[in-house]
């Protein structure tokens, strides 16, 4: 692991982006000197959804150095909430403080239509875990999303002309996706997208001091808004053709 993280610290990026289902596109095709993959770190254990690569691409937007995270994990492959993190504590340790993360999420907002991507306001964790359990780390989650960095990517979605929507997510444990009684529930409870990741890893991330913010592609329309059966494969279909609008929005707030 030493000369794994080393490798990670040598590249002297202040910004990591975690890239969620079907988003991979947004790392074309790295070369073989830039990839560390997740296998070198004995506390990452290995992605099994398809569309999480399980590697980390030292890359740059905009002469911006960036460490890529392709792939996570989830609690719904059996891990318990500690090892789901391991990529935030791995990151920070590599010295990143701001670290940007991704996910595809389903729409509870009927204004909110796949393709379309929402800009994360404030998340409800619904996972009934937290990756500080079993200690006394009392973590102030007012302003989990960092404020300077939404209005950061707020200012630059228009002139790139993105419909970047604002919201709240869900985050709930998977792996099935929710019934439409549960889609209702979620929507009173104030959530405008529901997933099966993130709140976790965000949750460390502000534990160990990174400034975070948090992006979901709309991939569907949430059970019960659409007569579309719900599918990975639409997921992860949707996820690479909204990559090219997210690549311009980083653009834009990176240059």
């Amino acid at each position: 692991m030493t000369k794994a993280i080393n490798r990670l610290r040598d590249y002297r990026a202040d910004t990591a982006i975690i890239l969620g289902s079907g988003l991979n596109s947004l790392v074309a095709d790295p070369e073989q000197d830039l990839i560390v993959p997740y296998s070198k770190f004995s506390e990452i254990p290995k992605p099994s959804v398809p569309g999480h690569v399980g590697r980390f691409v030292l890359g740059d937007i905009e002469q911006t150095k960036i460490v890529f995270a392709q792939g996570r994990v989830h609690l719904y492959e059996g891990h318990p909430a500690r090892d789901v993190t391991s990529i935030v504590r791995i990151l920070a340790e590599a010295g990143i403080k701001q670290l940007i993360v991704t996910n595809a999420a389903g729409s509870l907002n009927p204004k909110f239509k796949p393709g379309d991507w929402m800009m994360i306001t404030d998340h409800i964790n619904l996972t009934g875990t937290s990756p500080l359990i079993g200690s006394a780390n009392f973590i102030d989650m007012s302003d989990v999303y960092s404020p300077r960095l939404r209005e950061k990517f707020r200012a630059v979605s228009k002139p790139v002309g993105m419909v970047l929507h604002e919201g709240v997510y869900a985050g709930c444990l998977g792996p099935q996706y929710e019934t439409p009684a549960e889609v209702r529930m979620l929507q009173n409870l104030g959530a405008d997208a529901v997933g099966m990741s993130t709140v976790l890893e965000v949750i460390q991330a502000r534990a160990l001091g990174l400034e975070v913010a948090g992006f979901s592609c709309l991939t569907n329309l949430a059970a019960g808004l659409s007569k579309e059966p719900l599918s990975h494969q639409e997921v992860l279909e949707v996820g690479k053709k909204a990559a090219a609008d997210f690549a311009q929005l980083l653009t834009a707030a990176l240059s």
